[in-house]
């Protein structure tokens, strides 16, 4: 019996042409294979090789992908990250694991987009099915060294990984329905005082 989730690809490899078009077609491809993909999520690199000065990617995402909290610091990186479709949300850590910050990605809207530094431990979620996200990082690719992932963070596939993302979704819900909370006691109390002036 053969371990489908080794089977299928993480990548696809970039065309070799000298000027690459990039396309719905191309993209389309990526989306469609990322459903089902056992990660639920599959990248089209755009730049030729692990050696590029430069790598620039499509990562296609579907809801429920899980992608360990990680940064980029052996050696220093930057990563941008431009939504193209769907909807996805940037997390932010301390050193320590505990949530910093959030920031929820969409086209068409204020922030669509993030550049990260390399010092920052960070992940994504996608929220919409179909998510798709232009990558832009430094190269070259070293798969033992591209992402520095700390200890309390659960490593993809492990058991832990999981219950992990589901309590971090339980906890950005959390914030947000404070975050509206607040915001409508605000308004209320606004709202009262005109009506006493």
């Amino acid at each position: 019996m053969t371990d489908q989730k080794n089977d299928f690809p993480t990548a696809l490899a970039a065309p070799k042409s000298t000027v690459t078009p990039l396309t719905l077609t191309m993209v389309s491809g990526v989306l469609n294979q990322s459903r089902e993909s056992p990660r639920k999520r599959l990248i089209q690199a755009v730049h030729k090789s692990d050696g590029a000065a430069v790598h620039k990617m499509f990562n296609a995402m579907q809801p429920g992908t899980y992608i360990t909290p990680h940064r980029h610091m052996h050696p220093a990186k930057t990563e941008t990250l431009l939504v193209m479709s769907g909807a996805m949300l940037f997390v932010q850590f301390s050193d320590t694991g505990e949530l910093e910050s959030h920031l929820l990605l969409q086209p068409g809207t204020e922030i669509f987009g993030v550049d990260v530094a390399p010092e920052v431990y960070h992940t994504f979620v996608a929220l919409k099915p179909d998510t798709l996200v232009f990558e832009v990082k430094d190269g070259p690719f070293v798969a033992d060294s591209d992402k520095d992932i700390p200890d309390w963070a659960p490593r993809e596939g492990s058991a832990e990984a999981e219950p992990y993302l589901l309590d971090l979704l339980k906890e950005l819900a959390e914030r947000a329905t404070a975050a509206a909370e607040a915001a409508a006691e605000v308004e209320k109390t606004e709202a009262k005082s005109q009506t006493q002036e």
